[in-house]
């Protein structure tokens, strides 16, 4: 293989794959993850909470259909790097803006193919999440080595405040007098999660990681909606008390992904990482309210322990993972307070729980 298109993937514990570089060349780093979805890379590689992670993505061909300008989930690419097995320079679909290349390259992520990611993935299975190391510019082991000693490991690590909005703003609904007002606290939201409340009438008011209780009160706002996020919730401590307080107006509260993990923290639970997480938009859900199953999309690293739930007799367990029967939903008892570990907001992927966004809307009043 020419160095001139030469990359090399290095884990923490020394195993490392040759491939072809794609993006731009240079040294990227972070913990590495592999998402199990078939289609939608382009809302995967934007999706915020992805921020510090190196993405393997284990479907096979990636690329292929190119990329369009409304396929985000933010306004930049938030994925440390890429690693997939069949790259296609070209695309296929006509109404696409450009190639995944020039895509990368314009927003100057690093990558690396042709790499066997069955054996990857089997690896990381067997060994846990860990950080790694892409270079398309260096190839001695022992540099790389030394270069990843650097990157800080996920336990404990803050990066929401890398990817929220450091000013409030508003969306309203399109083509209808808004007939709620929800207040959005971003530790990273993804466009649809916004584009869900629209849909249904809310103007929602986004407000960042430093606002103060009384300025959301301000709003008057008839519900809150914590968001989806990067990095260890147990890190926030702020956040967490701010969503303590919001529990305590004893107004309509919905958490999604590391919105869920506040909620459950500012009531006492507590996380823990996970071996490996989940992410794809393929995970079985089952709703203990109703029995009925949902195939789900997931990102996330961390999880409430059953233990701390255990603990706690007014916090009821809503939903569980039925791979690995983690926690993946509860609910304050007797109160419209509650939350989900899965994205239901689902952008890439199915629409089994768009329902919870209905459930939270007509709670408002």
């Amino acid at each position: 293989m020419p160095s001139s298109n030469k990359a090399i993937l290095l884990l923490a514990d020394g195993t490392s794959f040759e491939g072809t570089a794609i993006g731009i060349k240079g040294t990227t780093s972070g913990e590495i993850a592999f998402n199990t979805g078939m289609t939608g890379y382009q809302e995967v590689f934007t999706d915020p909470s992805y921020f510090g992670q190196l993405l393997i993505m284990t479907n096979a061909h990636i690329g292929n259909y190119g990329v369009h300008p409304q396929e985000v989930e933010s306004d930049q690419v938030m994925v440390s790097g890429i690693i997939i097995k069949k790259y296609a320079s070209g695309y296929s679909r006509t109404s696409g803006s450009g190639s995944l290349q020039s895509f990368l390259e314009q927003e100057k992520k690093v990558g690396i193919a042709d790499v066997d990611t069955r054996a990857l993935v089997r690896h990381i299975r067997h060994k846990g999440a860990m950080n790694a190391m892409i270079s398309s510019e260096i190839f001695d082991i022992d540099t790389l080595l030394e270069r990843l000693k650097a990157t800080p490991n996920m336990n404990g690590l803050e990066l929401a405040s890398k990817v929220a909005t450091q000013e409030a703003y508003d969306v309203f609904p399109e083509q209808q007098t808004p007939s709620y007002k929800v207040a959005l606290l971003d530790f990273g939201v993804k466009r649809n999660m916004i584009r869900c409340l629209t849909d249904r009438g809310c103007h929602v008011r986004v407000f960042p990681l430093h606002a103060t209780l009384s300025e959301i009160q301000a709003f008057n706002p008839q519900g809150f909606l914590l968001s989806n996020g990067p990095g260890d919730p147990a890190a926030m401590p702020r956040s967490i008390q701010l969503v303590k307080e919001i529990v305590g107006l004893k107004k309509p509260v919905f958490g999604i992904c590391l919105g869920h993990q506040i909620l459950g923290l500012s009531q006492g639970l507590k996380t823990e990482k996970m071996f490996n997480g989940h992410r794809g938009i393929n995970h079985p859900v089952r709703n203990l309210i109703t029995g009925k199953g949902e195939i789900t999309s997931q990102n996330h690293g961390f999880v409430l322990t059953r233990e701390s739930l255990a603990e706690h007799k007014d916090i009821a367990i809503t939903h569980v993972h039925i791979n690995d029967n983690t926690v993946a939903g509860i609910a304050l008892k007797n109160r419209p307070i509650f939350s989900v570990q899965y994205h239901p907001e689902a952008s890439a992927g199915p629409h089994d729980s768009r329902y919870l966004f209905d459930q939270f809307v007509s709670s408002l009043n």
